[in-house]
């Protein structure tokens, strides 16, 4: 990937991560992963706490090896074309604001929870960001067409993009696939549709 320097080194920075995962256990986890503001009260989790790091350390953790794969896969994907297309440096500025948009949301969504009597848990994954490359691709691509796995079929990137914000948004208000930062997604898609409409030269 010698054209698109900054996907390399997220996939490979990743790649190590989860190897140190693997070697350190969860104190390593525990650290860098994204905790809710506040933990009281949440199913008996107790001694640990958000830190401002984690905004960005949790979009490098992930939870199994199917949960790295499926993300890098995107991460290339959708990361290739719009970095040749950008520029390194503003594709990592725009990769890495839907990280921490992302982050953002997800923080207040869990807040709303835990005062409501509801759970919390740690966030790890690129999802936010892969979420924020998957709005760019739709909006700047939008005949592009993606082959689903489940149905095969292709379909047009900008109906890809919301019908999967629809599903994102219903799975988040239901609470269905429980243990899936779906706000998450849905702040990375957000920050990424702000900064397409507001920066111009993503345009």
């Amino acid at each position: 990937m010698k054209d698109t320097p900054v996907v390399g080194a997220i996939m490979a920075l990743c790649g190590v991560v989860f190897v140190l995962e693997l070697v350190a256990g969860n104190l390593f986890v525990e650290s860098l992963a994204m905790w809710p503001l506040r933990l009281t009260n949440t199913a008996g989790v107790t001694g640990f706490s958000f830190q401002p790091w984690q905004i960005l350390t949790y979009a490098f953790l992930h939870g199994s090896v199917l949960h790295l794969v499926l993300n890098m896969y995107a991460l290339w994907l959708f990361g290739v074309p719009l970095e040749r297309r950008w520029g390194s440096a503003a594709f990592a500025g725009y990769y890495f604001a839907c990280v921490i948009g992302a982050a953002v949301v997800h923080l207040m969504v869990a807040e709303y929870a835990l005062a409501h009597g509801g759970a919390a848990y740690p966030v790890v994954g690129a999802s936010g960001g892969i979420f924020g490359l998957l709005l760019a691709i739709g909006k700047l691509y939008p005949d592009w067409r993606l082959l689903l796995l489940f149905p095969p079929v292709p379909i047009k990137a900008r109906w890809f993009v919301v019908a999967y914000g629809a599903v994102e948004l219903i799975a988040g208000v239901t609470g269905t696939a429980d243990g899936i930062a779906h706000f998450a997604h849905l702040g990375g898609m957000l920050t990424g549709y702000l900064m397409l409409r507001s920066v111009r030269w993503l345009r």
